[in-house]
């Protein structure tokens, strides 16, 4: 598929909740946080006939997001049933690592390819005031048990503050380094402002290379991270918002005042 810029879309992120088992200070509040009710986010069933008709359009590449994906319990039936899809080529998931020291070899063998891990410290006492209460040991553990159930590449996403140069940056380049993993920095961005920068060492907010969609846990299909357009596949029909979506995709991002980076996966 090919939007009005001639950009080639390939590439559909899938939020498949809004929970999360962290609250990095980036990403949510606190408290206070409206979740979406069961009823509005997507079933088993839906998703996978949204990644079948994305990948019968064109889609060869999807990854899975959330809030956490490892928090939704039927997280490793929807791995399966979307790894069967024929014509998917790339199939990986973006986590805070948490849960991945008892999921990751049952996550390989359901299909998965590959995995992104968040880690913007390492550590224990800046881990825990980054995510208001995590353990950073189980993100280690984690990311040793991705190592050997073969998620490779292993790529870690760390959020920066203000430079690639800061202290906890330097670090996690250097633990990257130790262990054979690829780093990617992130400047932290704002959806409602529409501040957003290149990934260092990624291709996101990279405007004029932009591939992909992506679809929200309640199921509306965005062109972008950084535009407020969105299409219902409950209402539309799925191809019929995938085709919206694709032909409303911006040439370049502005903001984002209808959703939080929980909800639609960063």
């Amino acid at each position: 598929m090919y939007d009005k810029y001639n950009r080639k879309i390939h590439y559909l992120r899938i939020s498949v909740t809004d929970r999360c088992n962290l609250r990095c200070k980036y990403c949510m509040p606190e408290a206070g946080i409206n979740w979406l009710k069961n009823e509005q986010i997507l079933s088993l069933a839906e998703i996978v006939e949204v990644a079948t008709v994305a990948v019968s359009l064109g889609i060869d590449k999807i990854r899975l997001t959330g809030g956490e994906p490892l928090v939704r319990q039927d997280i490793l039936q929807l791995v399966e049933k979307i790894a069967a899809i024929k014509g998917l080529n790339d199939f990986a998931m973006t986590t805070n690592g948490v849960l991945l020291e008892e999921m990751a070899d049952s996550l390989a063998k359901a299909g998965l390819k590959r995995i992104n891990i968040s880690l913007d410290t390492i550590h224990q006492h800046r881990f825990h005031e980054i995510t208001r209460g995590g353990d950073i040991q189980k993100v280690f553990r984690g990311i040793e048990a991705a190592q050997n159930a073969g998620l490779n590449p292993i790529k870690i996403n760390c959020v920066v503050e203000k430079s690639f140069d800061e202290e906890d940056a330097i670090s996690v380049k250097q633990f990257c380094d130790s262990k054979n993993l690829n780093v990617r920095f992130i400047k932290a961005m704002s959806l409602n402002n529409g501040e957003f920068w290149h990934v260092k060492g990624g291709s996101g907010g990279n405007c004029p290379v932009c591939n992909r969609l992506r679809l929200t846990a309640d199921g509306m299909m965005k062109p972008c991270l950084f535009n407020d357009n969105s299409f219902s596949i409950r209402e539309l029909g799925i191809r019929n918002a995938i085709l919206l979506a694709l032909g409303s995709k911006p040439e370049f991002g502005s903001t984002n005042t209808q959703n939080k980076f929980h909800n639609i996966g960063g």
